[in-house]
């Protein structure tokens, strides 16, 4: 089962987000994830989501519309880490197109590896 986490912008976790209706293949939003990212646009990183298979992280097409219409809303830009049983990848926006995507490296923070590892198992 697909599962999320908000955190800050120094990679702590602020919200677990495992909605009753997620599936392997998806993870709906809610108003109250829309109500915690809004309250904490000053100080939001980013939404960690998972994929749950071994193998390549990466990000799907509506991952990315997503991502888009969030920032969109929030009026800012955020870190998409994607996790899967075998690995990490940060995303963010690289431009110069509304949907252009990419990996990046940071260096500001990387998120607990603990986090990942609960993310991973709530995911099984």
């Amino acid at each position: 089962m697909e599962s999320a986490l908000v955190f800050n912008k120094h990679g702590c976790v602020l919200f677990w987000h495992l909605p009753a209706d997620r599936s392997q293949g998806a993870i709906p939003d809610s108003r109250t994830l829309w109500e915690l990212l809004w309250e904490q646009r000053e100080h939001l990183g980013g939404v960690a989501h998972t994929h749950p298979w071994n193998g390549g992280a990466w990000f799907s097409q509506t991952d990315v519309t997503t991502f888009a219409a969030i920032e969109q809303g929030l009026g800012k830009r955020l870190i998409w880490p994607v996790v899967t049983f075998s690995t990490a990848q940060y995303f963010e926006w690289v431009g110069p197109n509304e949907l252009d995507y990419g990996v990046v490296e940071h260096r500001r923070f990387r998120l607990n590896p603990a986090d990942i590892q609960r993310l991973r198992d709530l995911s099984r």
